[in-house]
């Protein structure tokens, strides 16, 4: 009388291995191994002093240009972007990568999903806050912030650039899940601004003009972008806002 327990059980196709094994090196390869040699070159390359115009990605390539500047200690910046509606985005990690990824197929949102790390002053964001726009996390809106050393009014001030993303595509450098961003990026500055006002939360606006020289080119992920070469300066209030921002 033959065991049927004995016999081994059918393992996957052959087909399903073998694609599994892409899906796993390209993981790998997107999400642990070109990271590490964005590092490696920004350890090379600390003082970025090209990068108080634009951005860059860990590799050196320019990123998104800088477009807006806010004045006020950090509780004041996260409050007012609270109150104006917007999130803040989730570390990037692989974890989160994926989620963004699969949240994208299936058309699932994800108001805190993360943004790629952009470099300025040699280091990477240190505040980044989205605001989606419908039900996909294709499109939303985003600022990444920086602490620049410099005081406005004895304020700590911080660089942003804010762009709108329209889209998902895979990045050129490293070949992982990235956003398509419009290339107004003065349309999301100014829309920046307009949030932060109607939250009560902006004591006043200036702007620079002719900060940018160049008024038009690419990020590191080779979308277009063009701007007026302005630069505006919020002042934050340090107070809460009187009342909430509609939703």
């Amino acid at each position: 009388m033959s065991d049927s327990n004995s016999n081994p059980k059918p393992g996957l196709p052959r087909w399903a291995r073998a694609t599994l094994g892409v899906v796993v090196v390209y993981l790998i390869v997107a999400y642990v191994v070109m990271p590490q040699f964005d590092k490696i070159k920004m350890h090379r390359h600390p003082d970025l002093r090209d990068a108080e115009r634009l951005t860059h990605t860990g590799s050196g390539l320019p990123g998104d240009p800088l477009n807006l500047s806010l004045v006020g200690p950090e509780e004041a910046v996260v409050r007012a972007f609270l109150a104006a509606g917007w999130r803040p985005a989730n570390a990037l990690s692989l974890r989160s990568s994926l989620r963004i990824a699969v949240d994208t197929v299936i058309d699932r949102p994800d108001p805190d999903a993360p943004v790629s790390n952009l470099y300025l002053f040699g280091r990477k964001e240190d505040l980044a806050f989205e605001r989606p726009v419908g039900h996909s996390p294709r499109q939303r809106h985003h600022i990444r912030l920086w602490r620049s050393a410099e005081l406005d009014d004895e304020q700590p001030m911080w660089m942003g650039a804010g762009t709108h993303d329209i889209g998902v595509e895979l990045s050129r450098t490293t070949g992982a899940v990235t956003h398509r961003i419009a290339p107004d990026v003065d349309a999301e500055r100014d829309l920046v601004i307009a949030d932060l006002t109607n939250a009560h939360c902006v004591v006043g606006v200036r702007w620079i003009d002719a900060f940018h020289q160049e008024l038009q080119g690419r990020n590191g992920g080779g979308d277009p972008w063009h701007t007026d070469g302005r630069l505006g300066v919020v002042t934050l209030t340090t107070s809460a806002p009187a009342t909430p921002a509609p939703p």
